[in-house]
């Protein structure tokens, strides 16, 4: 059974940085394709980033691009993101995931285990 544990959040202001940090919790983490996904209030949740079990590929959202950079560290079991400039559009609720696909994926039905989630709020 996988679990995955969400911290680093919080409140930033526009033009801020945040590292948001995924603990997983069960065995083999190196062959899970990872991502990150955000809802916002009243918005469906939509996919941010990606990366593939090695961490060799990782892809990203347009709106994303160029600001935030996926990582993960197979030896601790741990999957990062980096969020630079950070816009007000970005404030959502930013969930990990874990994906059977040890390439990753962008469509959340591709993944079977989700963390909690970590509250990310961007002021003007």
């Amino acid at each position: 059974q996988v679990q995955l544990v969400e911290s680093g959040g919080g409140q930033v202001q526009a033009g801020g940085s945040l590292r948001l940090s995924c603990a997983f919790r069960g065995h083999n983490f190196s062959r899970y394709g990872m991502g990150w996904f955000r809802q916002a209030p009243g918005k469906e949740r939509e996919f941010v980033a990606g990366i593939n079990f090695a961490g060799s590929n990782t892809g990203y959202a347009d709106a994303v691009k160029g600001r935030f950079t996926i990582s993960r560290d197979n030896a601790k079991n741990a999957l990062f993101l980096q969020m630079n400039t950070l816009k007000p559009e970005d404030t959502a609720v930013y969930y990990c995931a874990a994906s059977f696909n040890p390439k990753g994926a962008t469509s959340s039905s591709a993944f079977g285990a989700w963390g909690q989630g970590t509250q990310v709020t961007v002021s003007s």
